[in-house]
Protein backbone atom coordinates (compact mmCIF):
# COMPACT_ATOMS: atom_id res chain seq x y z
CA UNK A 1 0.00 0.00 0.00
CA UNK A 2 1.48 3.49 -1.24
CA UNK A 3 0.85 6.02 1.43
CA UNK A 4 2.58 9.76 2.45
CA UNK A 5 5.11 10.30 4.43
CA UNK A 6 7.56 12.99 4.95
CA UNK A 7 9.36 14.49 1.69
CA UNK A 8 12.52 13.47 2.94
CA UNK A 9 12.34 10.54 5.54
CA UNK A 10 12.47 6.92 4.13
CA UNK A 11 11.45 5.27 7.49
CA UNK A 12 7.91 7.31 9.32
CA UNK A 13 7.19 5.55 12.44
CA UNK A 14 3.99 6.53 14.15
CA UNK A 15 2.00 5.83 17.72
CA UNK A 16 4.23 2.16 17.40
CA UNK A 17 2.99 0.29 20.17
CA UNK A 18 4.21 -3.83 20.88
CA UNK A 19 3.89 -5.83 23.85
CA UNK A 20 4.60 -9.42 24.25
CA UNK A 21 2.18 -12.13 26.15
CA UNK A 22 4.28 -13.63 28.91
CA UNK A 23 2.08 -16.62 30.63
CA UNK A 24 -1.14 -14.96 32.10
CA UNK A 25 0.77 -11.05 32.04
CA UNK A 26 0.97 -8.91 28.97
CA UNK A 27 4.47 -7.16 28.95
CA UNK A 28 4.86 -3.95 26.61
CA UNK A 29 7.43 -3.28 25.23
CA UNK A 30 7.24 -0.02 22.97
CA UNK A 31 4.71 2.44 23.69
CA UNK A 32 3.29 5.30 21.33
CA UNK A 33 6.46 5.79 19.66
CA UNK A 34 7.29 8.29 17.05
CA UNK A 35 9.86 8.69 14.42
CA UNK A 36 11.27 9.73 11.59
CA UNK A 37 14.63 8.73 9.76
CA UNK A 38 15.68 10.68 6.81
CA UNK A 39 16.67 9.07 3.27
CA UNK A 40 20.71 8.69 3.70
CA UNK A 41 20.84 8.50 7.68
CA UNK A 42 22.82 6.72 10.06
CA UNK A 43 20.74 6.32 13.24
CA UNK A 44 21.94 4.36 16.22
CA UNK A 45 19.69 3.22 18.27
CA UNK A 46 20.65 2.62 22.08
CA UNK A 47 19.29 1.31 25.41
CA UNK A 48 19.38 -0.44 28.53
CA UNK A 49 18.50 -4.54 27.49
CA UNK A 50 14.90 -5.10 27.58
CA UNK A 51 13.89 -1.07 26.29
CA UNK A 52 12.57 -2.40 22.91
CA UNK A 53 15.47 -1.51 20.45
CA UNK A 54 15.87 -4.39 18.77
CA UNK A 55 12.18 -5.09 18.51
CA UNK A 56 12.06 -1.52 17.25
CA UNK A 57 14.97 -2.52 14.80
CA UNK A 58 12.68 -5.69 13.71
CA UNK A 59 9.33 -3.98 12.79
CA UNK A 60 11.37 -1.10 11.04
CA UNK A 61 12.85 -4.15 9.00
CA UNK A 62 9.37 -5.55 8.83
CA UNK A 63 10.75 -8.93 10.95
CA UNK A 64 8.29 -8.47 13.62
CA UNK A 65 4.48 -6.86 13.40
CA UNK A 66 3.39 -3.72 15.15
CA UNK A 67 0.28 -4.15 17.83
CA UNK A 68 -0.99 -0.88 16.98
CA UNK A 69 0.72 2.31 14.70
CA UNK A 70 2.24 2.55 11.47
CA UNK A 71 5.64 1.97 9.75
CA UNK A 72 6.23 3.63 6.25
CA UNK A 73 9.03 2.67 4.27
CA UNK A 74 10.22 4.72 0.71
CA UNK A 75 5.87 5.20 0.65
CA UNK A 76 4.99 1.97 1.72
CA UNK A 77 3.24 1.16 5.14
CA UNK A 78 4.64 -2.40 5.79
CA UNK A 79 2.13 -2.55 8.57
CA UNK A 80 -0.11 -3.41 5.94
CA UNK A 81 1.47 -6.26 4.22
CA UNK A 82 0.61 -9.99 4.10
CA UNK A 83 3.04 -12.45 5.10
CA UNK A 84 4.43 -12.88 1.67
CA UNK A 85 3.88 -9.56 -0.02
CA UNK A 86 6.23 -8.97 3.70
CA UNK A 87 8.82 -11.16 2.57
CA UNK A 88 9.03 -9.85 -0.62
CA UNK A 89 9.13 -6.69 0.34
CA UNK A 90 11.87 -7.48 2.95
CA UNK A 91 14.05 -9.10 -0.15
CA UNK A 92 13.99 -6.07 -2.12
CA UNK A 93 14.37 -3.28 0.43
CA UNK A 94 16.27 -4.66 3.28
CA UNK A 95 19.98 -5.81 3.93
CA UNK A 96 20.82 -7.23 7.45
CA UNK A 97 23.73 -6.94 9.38
CA UNK A 98 23.95 -9.48 12.45
CA UNK A 99 26.32 -9.73 15.53
CA UNK A 100 26.72 -13.44 14.84
CA UNK A 101 27.39 -13.24 10.89
CA UNK A 102 24.41 -15.50 10.70
CA UNK A 103 26.51 -16.68 7.20
CA UNK A 104 25.92 -20.25 5.96
CA UNK A 105 29.11 -22.65 6.97
CA UNK A 106 28.82 -25.06 3.77
CA UNK A 107 28.78 -22.03 1.37
CA UNK A 108 32.18 -19.83 0.36
CA UNK A 109 32.23 -16.13 0.85
CA UNK A 110 30.62 -15.50 -2.80
CA UNK A 111 27.88 -17.96 -2.09
CA UNK A 112 26.92 -16.49 1.05
CA UNK A 113 26.43 -12.57 -0.54
CA UNK A 114 25.16 -14.44 -3.89
CA UNK A 115 22.06 -15.70 -2.02
CA UNK A 116 19.68 -12.44 -1.69
CA UNK A 117 20.17 -12.50 -5.67
CA UNK A 118 19.58 -16.09 -5.80
CA UNK A 119 15.28 -15.10 -6.58
CA UNK A 120 15.79 -11.93 -8.63
CA UNK A 121 15.66 -12.39 -12.53
CA UNK A 122 19.83 -11.82 -12.83
CA UNK A 123 21.54 -13.86 -15.16
CA UNK A 124 24.75 -15.98 -13.42
CA UNK A 125 26.74 -13.63 -15.14
CA UNK A 126 24.77 -10.35 -13.61
CA UNK A 127 24.91 -12.45 -9.92
CA UNK A 128 28.71 -13.01 -10.58
CA UNK A 129 29.52 -9.08 -11.49
CA UNK A 130 26.79 -7.85 -8.37
CA UNK A 131 29.19 -10.45 -5.68
CA UNK A 132 32.75 -9.74 -6.88
CA UNK A 133 31.36 -5.80 -6.77
CA UNK A 134 29.80 -6.05 -3.28
CA UNK A 135 33.42 -8.47 -1.75
CA UNK A 136 35.51 -5.63 -3.30
CA UNK A 137 33.73 -3.18 -1.76
CA UNK A 138 34.83 -4.44 1.89
CA UNK A 139 38.42 -5.60 0.25
CA UNK A 140 37.63 -9.21 0.27
CA UNK A 141 37.92 -9.57 -3.68
CA UNK A 142 40.93 -12.29 -2.73
CA UNK A 143 38.99 -14.04 -0.25
CA UNK A 144 36.03 -15.39 -2.72
CA UNK A 145 36.36 -18.97 -2.15
CA UNK A 146 37.07 -18.89 1.41
CA UNK A 147 34.30 -20.46 3.77
CA UNK A 148 33.29 -18.74 7.22
CA UNK A 149 35.38 -21.33 9.22
CA UNK A 150 38.50 -19.83 7.22
CA UNK A 151 37.60 -16.46 7.77
CA UNK A 152 38.55 -13.96 10.88
CA UNK A 153 35.61 -12.10 12.89
CA UNK A 154 36.35 -9.42 11.09
CA UNK A 155 36.53 -11.33 7.19
CA UNK A 156 33.20 -12.89 8.07
CA UNK A 157 31.14 -9.41 9.15
CA UNK A 158 32.33 -7.87 5.90
CA UNK A 159 31.28 -10.95 3.87
CA UNK A 160 27.78 -9.99 5.49
CA UNK A 161 27.82 -6.55 4.99
CA UNK A 162 28.26 -7.62 1.31
CA UNK A 163 25.54 -9.74 1.42
CA UNK A 164 23.13 -6.74 3.28
CA UNK A 165 24.39 -4.83 0.27
CA UNK A 166 24.38 -6.75 -2.96
CA UNK A 167 21.00 -6.29 -3.85
CA UNK A 168 21.46 -2.14 -3.32
CA UNK A 169 18.27 -2.07 -0.41
CA UNK A 170 16.66 0.86 0.63
CA UNK A 171 17.52 0.49 4.10
CA UNK A 172 20.36 -1.40 6.04
CA UNK A 173 19.60 -2.68 9.70
CA UNK A 174 22.46 -3.83 11.39
CA UNK A 175 21.78 -5.11 15.00
CA UNK A 176 24.97 -4.86 17.56
CA UNK A 177 26.99 -5.36 14.26
CA UNK A 178 30.37 -5.32 16.29
CA UNK A 179 29.00 -7.12 19.43
CA UNK A 180 31.24 -9.62 18.76
CA UNK A 181 34.06 -8.51 17.81
CA UNK A 182 37.77 -7.31 18.89
CA UNK A 183 38.64 -3.14 19.49
CA UNK A 184 40.54 -3.39 15.96
CA UNK A 185 38.03 -5.57 14.15
CA UNK A 186 35.16 -3.27 15.35
CA UNK A 187 36.80 0.20 14.14
CA UNK A 188 36.92 -1.60 10.64
CA UNK A 189 33.62 -2.62 10.30
CA UNK A 190 32.21 0.81 11.68
CA UNK A 191 34.70 2.34 8.96
CA UNK A 192 33.36 0.54 6.56
CA UNK A 193 29.54 1.64 7.66
CA UNK A 194 30.36 4.70 7.74
CA UNK A 195 31.85 5.15 4.57
CA UNK A 196 28.38 2.69 2.71
CA UNK A 197 26.47 5.85 4.64
CA UNK A 198 28.90 8.65 3.52
CA UNK A 199 29.82 7.43 0.10
CA UNK A 200 27.23 5.38 -1.46
CA UNK A 201 24.49 7.16 0.31
CA UNK A 202 22.92 4.33 1.99
CA UNK A 203 20.50 4.44 4.99
CA UNK A 204 21.82 2.43 8.18
CA UNK A 205 19.70 1.77 11.02
CA UNK A 206 21.80 0.18 14.14
CA UNK A 207 21.19 -0.92 17.45
CA UNK A 208 23.99 -0.67 19.83
CA UNK A 209 24.87 -0.91 23.44
CA UNK A 210 28.56 0.44 22.60
CA UNK A 211 28.85 4.65 22.87
CA UNK A 212 32.03 4.21 21.08
CA UNK A 213 29.90 2.66 18.27
CA UNK A 214 26.86 5.20 18.60
CA UNK A 215 29.80 7.70 18.18
CA UNK A 216 30.00 6.65 14.50
CA UNK A 217 26.67 7.20 13.76
CA UNK A 218 25.30 10.62 13.10
CA UNK A 219 22.33 10.86 15.40
CA UNK A 220 21.42 8.80 18.53
CA UNK A 221 18.53 7.56 20.17
CA UNK A 222 17.98 6.46 23.36
CA UNK A 223 15.17 4.01 24.42
CA UNK A 224 14.15 3.21 28.13
CA UNK A 225 11.23 1.06 28.88
CA UNK A 226 9.72 1.61 25.47
CA UNK A 227 9.90 5.31 24.87
CA UNK A 228 12.09 7.55 23.06
CA UNK A 229 14.05 9.37 26.08
CA UNK A 230 16.03 11.71 24.26
CA UNK A 231 17.63 13.07 21.14
CA UNK A 232 21.67 13.05 20.33
CA UNK A 233 22.21 14.61 17.32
Amino acid sequence: METGSNSNSIVSIKGVAKAYQRGNQVVPVLEDISLEIERGEFLALMGPSGSGKSTLLNMIAGIDKVDSGSIIVSGVDITTLGESALADWRAAHVGFIFQFYNLIPVLTAFENVELPLMLTSLSRRERRDHVEAALSLVSLDDRLDHYPSQLSGGQQQRVAIARAVVSDPSILVADEPTGDLDRVSAGEILGLMGRLNSEFGKTIIMVTHDPRAAEKARTIRHLDKGVIVDVHP
